[in-house]
């Protein structure tokens, strides 16, 4: 840890190009924003933001300590990046759990005024970008009218493989289980109800449809967006390659390059779980996930051959 930056770090830092990693959810985008994360210039939310997210300093000092690896030791998982929402229950209020994607109209000055301030106080002259990882709604929207500057990383995963995990995890991780009355992303489309009630209201459909609705909110929301701040990353290829996806990541978030974040990611091993949802899937469920997304899936490049 260089103990001049703790000192240093008390300066006001302008907040400029904050980057944002949002996806649906169950799409690699943990893995992702680990490995990004260690970057040398990157501040982002650790465990102290979520149990403290009113002393930004706590959160600073921790990012920062992460360098020295007795700290490291002795802090354990409280020093590693997550969405950790309880921050934003702090400093945005209804951010963290909206029922609909939230946009530019949404943002109080207040609100903008004090999340820009508290971002303020964490960085520091060496870790002087925020890197922030969201899941669900992307609410690109809203957090363009806070930072006009922003950086997106679209993280895209197979919709299919994005429900399989939906339907593999517990009520209290997928509100779905309840059905799109309880769960939080506000109530379906009419189309979108149709088809859940031809598919005799499978949970099945209903992850996929989970899937749609986010992405295609996504795209939405890119159009406001000029293209330079804006980056697609696939998960499938960036398993395959993750130096290369990095190297172009790096050079689209305007970072410096770093041989010591190079070598962070070649020693990083990423679990391949891309085709894990055919083996835990039925035929007929993955005939019908294949059917119900085919538009969306070949839009981003994804194999529909092979289902009725």
């Amino acid at each position: 840890m260089k103990g001049h930056e703790l000192v240093t770090n008390r300066q006001k830092i302008q907040v400029t190009k904050p980057i944002f990693i949002v996806g649906t959810g169950r799409c690699g985008s943990t893995a992702f924003h680990k490995i990004l994360a260690p970057h040398p210039q990157l501040m982002w939310l650790s465990g102290f933001a979520e149990e403290f997210p009113q002393k930004p300093a706590w959160n600073r000092w921790a990012v920062t300590a992460v360098g020295n690896p007795v700290l490291r030791r002795l802090l354990g998982t409280r020093i590693k990046p997550g969405e950790n929402y309880g921050f934003w229950y702090s400093h945005a209020y209804g951010f963290a759990e909206p029922g609909r994607d939230l946009v530019r109209s949404d943002v109080t000055p207040r609100v903008k005024k004090q999340v820009r301030a508290v971002i303020e106080r964490m960085l520091t002259p060496q870790r002087n970008r925020l890197l922030v990882k969201l899941t669900g709604w992307s609410r690109i929207g809203f957090l363009n009218e806070i930072f006009e500057d922003a950086k997106f990383i679209h993280i895209v995963r197979d919709g299919r493989a994005v429900a399989s995990s939906l339907l593999h995890i517990n009520a209290w991780q997928w509100r779905g289980w309840y059905g799109p009355y309880s769960w939080r992303y506000g109530p379906l489309s009419p189309e979108d109800q149709a088809v859940w009630e031809a598919s005799d209201r499978s949970f099945v459909a209903l992850a996929g449809l989970q899937w749609r609705i986010h992405t295609r909110a996504i795209e939405a929301a890119r159009r406001a967006l000029d293209p330079s701040r804006f980056l697609e990353v696939r998960y499938e290829p960036f398993c395959d390659d993750p130096l290369g996806t990095c190297r172009r990541v790096v050079e689209f978030a305007e970072l410096e390059p770093s041989e010591a974040f190079e070598q962070h990611v070649k020693a990083s091993p990423i679990e391949d779980r891309v085709s894990r949802w055919r083996a835990d899937l039925s035929a007929e469920q993955q005939a019908l996930l294949t059917n119900l997304l085919r538009e969306d899936l070949q839009r981003y490049g994804y194999d529909v051959s092979g289902a009725g």
